[in-house]
Parts: structure tokens; sequence; C-alpha cells
């Protein structure tokens, strides 16, 4: 192409029409220099080039986003097949091999001992054979299964930042295997196992890539949880029919429920309204059936709620913790079901059914079925935001354990989940006192969605990260909604606002030494942040910010002092400096007794009640020193600025 004047942005839309190769685009730059073009041109042909480059590099996000849905959907459509758990495992590692173009895929499950083995694997593979034992083992699995996040390693046996195992080493040796990514297979509280991808050259894996091996994750617990119902149900058809006649109305139940639950599956399968599948298991459980949110808001039914007074509603809200803490369906008074909706480890809402008649055996495993079919649809009408990246609780580990990487990176994870981290966020630690972790956990998911915020686990405790600027009221609150429905007190710890992303994990740090301080006062059930800690909460804060202490704590006199003339400061100082003695303070002051106290009632009305208590006295002690530190190192530094010579 010969270089023409002004010819070069239009060229460039001409290449990105045709869909031409990024070397093609490239090379208008090049061929603009041995033509002679002058800065101005190359300049404004070099910005053409570079937006085309983004235009291109979108769409490509776009159509790998696509493929990502598309796939992530025909997979829901797969598990939510009959499928044996055998059967149900290869599809899952076939579709995890195609989905992110692995050289192998495989699934490992957990026993109750701890122990993993390899239950499924798919690709060329020699030493990764299925019933391989990879023990309680070291590695990326377990890790994963441990810290309930993904975890994986572009070079895997040169990398030496995580536990090696011997026998896991030697079968990646073994297959050739460079690249290994390992997410956790989880139901609620529970791990099922893990789920791999593996390639023989070392590759690096994007959010994008892990985001949506997450989401098929999730997809995949939740299937395999559903086999082992309908596993259970086959096989009681099969029990029931060798006993004939005798045992018909048992068996018509069982064939029913296995009928109904056909119909939501295929419902599900069609493409059908969240609206229209719960209206079907209603009618299959001749009752009256609605679906929440996470924070407890009605998707669909508003009518089942309509005969729920506000006691029920209470109870059902208390129900809700305990269907996710354990995993199944959980009854009240008046015929009234609550069963969790959970994909993986995450809370996508609650069905609350009120059913017309006590419910049977085969009822109550119905409406689990329906809760699992109601997940899967769920997954599915998201699955854009899923394939788009990691999940909230992945984000909030991010933010705590990757601090140093870009905020533009995270401000861009975060924008996809609904959030925005450059308005103010504080951060929660909180722990039950009586235990009851699950339900605390399960309760700050409802609660973070609510407010639009994160919810994550750190040693033992519930850590929340929340829109707001006032820590102390936002820990305040967590504590007296929380503490009540667990029936034990709930300690606090609370820090921040954090501004930005790359400040929360310095802001959880600040919450958790809060909390650990709160515990060493003896203040098991309290509430403690750095402003309600006083002078414990500078030592404790990582920046020690001495102005916001003097200011939060003496600030009001100090800003009297300043607008009226007046000499309250100095009076505070001499009142101390005499213990606390307004006779010896008016001697040092050079004035008489009586001006001292008009000054001290003047402090008290500026200061409020309780100024002169121990702890408050020590407080404001401390920053009269700090200020008046402050004050002859700011003299000092003035000096030796003027010093002749000075340079600066």
């Amino acid at each position: 192409m010969t270089w023409d004047n002004g010819s070069g942005p239009l060229a460039v839309l001409e290449l990105l029409a045709q869909e031409a190769p990024a070397a093609r685009i490239d090379g208008l730059l090049h061929e603009a220099h041995r033509a002679g073009a002058d800065e101005a041109e190359l300049a404004q042909l070099a910005k053409a080039v570079e937006l085309a480059r983004s235009v291109q590099a979108a769409a490509v996000r776009g159509r790998t986003r696509e493929a990502a849905l598309a796939a992530l959907v025909d997979t829901a459509h797969d598990l939510t097949s009959p499928y044996d758990l055998d059967s149900l495992l290869r599809v899952i590692a076939r579709r995890a091999r195609r989905l992110l173009s692995f050289d192998t895929a495989y699934v490992s499950l957990r026993r109750a001992d701890g122990t993993s083995y390899v239950r499924t694997a798919e690709g060329e593979t020699t030493a990764l054979t299925s019933g391989l034992e990879l023990g309680t083992g070291q590695g990326l699995g377990r890790l994963a299964q441990e810290r309930r996040a993904p975890m994986w390693s572009a070079d895997y046996l040169d990398d030496d930042s995580f536990p090696h195992g011997p026998a896991i080493d030697a079968m990646v040796r073994a297959e050739g295997l460079r690249a290994v990514i390992a997410v956790p297979l989880r139901h609620g509280d529970s791990i099922l196992g893990a789920l791999y991808g593996a390639d023989r050259k070392v590759r690096h894996f994007t959010p994008d890539e892990i985001g949506v091996l997450l989401s098929l994750a999730d997809l995949a617990a939740l299937g395999i949880q559903q086999a082992g119902l309908l596993e259970r149900t086959r096989d009681e058809v099969t029990e029931l029919e060798r006993f004939g006649s005798a045992t018909n109305t048992a068996l018509t139940r069982v064939r029913h429920l296995w009928d109904c639950h056909a119909r939501l599956i295929r419902l599900v399968l069609d493409g059908a309204r969240l609206s229209t599948v719960a209206r079907a298991a209603a009618d299959a459980l001749d009752g009256v059936l609605q679906v929440r949110d996470p924070g407890g808001r009605p998707l669909t039914g508003a009518e089942a709620a309509e005969t729920l007074d506000e006691e029920a509603e209470e109870a059902v809200t208390r129900a809700a913790l305990l269907a996710h803490t354990g995993g199944v369906p959980v009854p009240l008074p008046g015929d009234v079901w609550v069963a969790p909706v959970t994909a993986g480890a995450e809370n996508l809402g609650v069905l609350v059914l009120r059913a017309s008649a006590p419910l049977t055996d085969e009822d109550v495993r119905l409406l689990e079925l329906a809760a699992q079919s109601v997940a899967a649809l769920l997954l599915i009408q998201r699955g854009t935001a899923a394939a788009e990246g990691p999940v909230h609780d992945e984000l909030l580990q991010d933010l705590l354990d990757r601090p140093h990487r870009s905020d533009l990176h995270l401000r861009e994870r975060s924008r996809r989940l609904g959030m925005d981290l450059d308005v103010p966020h504080v951060v929660v630690v909180a722990r039950p006192e009586g235990g009851e972790l699950g339900k605390a956990v399960a309760w700050a998911g409802s609660y973070a969605y609510r407010c639009g915020g994160l919810k994550g686990v750190r040693r033992g405790c519930v850590v929340l990260l929340l829109p707001g600027s006032d820590a102390s009221a936002v820990a305040r609150e967590v504590s007296a909604k929380l503490s009540p429905l667990l029936g034990h007190p709930v300690s606090t710890g609370a820090a921040g606002p954090a501004e930005r992303a790359s400040a929360v994990a310095g802001v959880y740090e600040e919450a958790a030494r809060c909390l650990d301080a709160l515990t060493a006062l003896g203040g098991v059930g309290g509430t403690a942040s750095l402003r309600e800690l006083g002078f414990l909460g500078l030592l404790l804060s990582a920046d020690h910010d001495v102005d916001a202490f003097v200011a939060s704590t003496i600030g009001p006199v100090v800003e009297y002092d300043a607008t009226r003339l007046t000499d309250l400061v100095r009076t505070l100082e001499a009142y101390y400096a005499s213990g606390a003695s307004p006779t010896h303070a008016a001697e040092a002051l050079h004035v008489h007794p009586n001006t001292v106290s008009r000054r001290l009632e003047r402090i008290a009305e500026l200061l409020g009640e309780g100024w002169q208590k121990p702890e408050r006295a020590l407080e404001i002690q401390m920053a009269l020193r700090l200020r008046k530190a402050r004050a002859v190192l700011a003299r000092r530094a003035a000096d030796v600025t003027d010093l002749p010579g000075h340079h600066t």
C-alpha cells in the first residue's frame, strides 16, 4: 500500500473492516516511515493503530466470553441430565479440557478421612489414571481444598511457592506436565474434591480463565449432589419394584418424584423463566413457593410471603442460616419449609415453601432437587457474569493476599461484580464466641450481598468489606444483627476507611489487630476500632496518624483557642502537670484560681462528660504531649531551614 497523506487512519479502518490480522495493521506504521511521513502524520497514524489494537482486543475478549458462556450453558444443560456419578465426572473433565484447551483434565474426590484419589481423567495420560491415590497429599490440589479457592502454577515442578509431595511430583514429571491449575469442588461448607487442568507447556492463567473454571467447578459440585440424590431414588425404585404390589403406594410416590424432577429439568433445559420453574415446583409439592435471593428479597412468588407474619419471617431468616449451614431443607411450624439454593460454596438464596399438607420424605427430596434445578437456572441466567471473572469471595481473597496488584486491575474486577472500590469501604473482622462459624458465614454472605460488599473467612473469623466511612458504626451494626441470630456474643474489630483497592489489605490487618487488642483487654463480645481504642489504637494503626488522634481527643479545645484567642490548652497542661489541682495550676499560670475553674468548666463543655475519668484523662494527656512534641519538632525544622547555607 502506497502511503498517501491523510489516508493512514482510513487505511486502518479498512483493515479493521476486513478483520485483517494485527500484523497488517502494525505494518502501516512501517510503510509510513519508509514513505517519509512527517511527525504529525506519524503521531496521527500511531494513535489510529493503537485504537485499532484496542478494538481488536475487545473483539477477541468478546468472542472468548461468548464461547465460554456458551460452553458453560452447555455444561449446565449436561449436568442437569440424569447421569450416574462416573458418567457425570467424565462430562466434567471433558468439558473442562475442551473449554480451556488443556492437554489433560481430571477430577479428584475427597474421602471422609481427608484422603483423595483421582476418579476420572481426560486426555492422553499414562501415570494419571482413575484410582490414582493422592493421599492427604501436598501440592496445589490440597491447597485449593484447604483454602477453598483456586490455586495455580505456570510451571509446577520449578515452583517452590507451595509445598510439594513426592508422589504428586512423580506423576507430574511422568506426564510431562508444566502448568497446573486446581479449583475446589465446593458444596456449602463441604469440599467434595478438586477439578484440575494441566498443560505440557508453561502457561500463565488469566483471571477470565480462572473464573470460567470456577464457574464450571461450581456447576460440577451441583451436579455431583444431584447425581447422588438421583442415584438414591433410582435404587429405591429398583428395590420397590422387587416387592411388587405390596409397596405400590411407595413405588408410586418415588416414581412421582422422578417424573416431577424430570419435568423441572426439561424446563431448565428449555430456557424457562425462573417464575415458571418455581410454579412447576410449587404444583409438584402442592403448595406455594417463593425463591429469595441471598439478601432475603423475593425473586418469584411474592404471594408466598403474604401468609407469613413478622414472627414467621424472623423464623424464616433463622431457618435460612440453618439450611445453608447444614445443606438440607429446614422445617418450620405450619408446614413451612426453607431449602438452600447453593452452587459450590456460594449462597444463591433459598426456597420458601408453604405446603398444603405435611411433606413426605419423597417430597423433601423433591424440594432439594427443585432447589438444585433453581441453582442451575440461576447460574445459567447469570452466565455472562460468571464467565467474566472470579466470584466475590475470590476477589476479597485477592484484595487481602495480593495488595500490590494494580488498582486498575482490581477496580475492573470489582466493577464487573457491581462494586465501586473507589468509594470508602471499611473492614470488619467478626468472631462468634460460641462457635457457630458456619452460621455466621451464611449470614455474612447475605449481609454482604444486601450491603454491596464482600465476605470471606480468615483465621476462624468472618471478614466483611463493606461500603462506609465509620468503621465503629458498621462494626456495631454487624454485632447487633449477628449476635441475636447466633444466640452468642460476637467480638468485632474494625478499621478503615480504605479508599482504594490496594489499601484493603492494610485496613484488614488493622481490624484484626483491633480484635486481638479487644481480646487481650478482656473485652470479649465487644466492638473495637482504632478510634474506640484511643491511644492504643494509635499504636496499632499502620500509619500512626498522630494528627487524627490529637484532633479526635482534644480537637474542640484546640479549635476554641484558635478562634477565641483563649488559653484552654495551656490550662489543661498546667492542670495535669499539677496533679489535677486547680489551685496549683493557677499558681503555675499566674492567674486567680477562679479563672482556672471557669476555664475547666468550658473544657468540660467542649470535651463532654467523663473527660476526667482515668482512661479518658490518660488519652488527653497523651494528646497534649504529642501536640507539644510536634510543635517543638516543627520549630526545629524551621530553624534548620533558616540556617545560612542550607539548601532545600
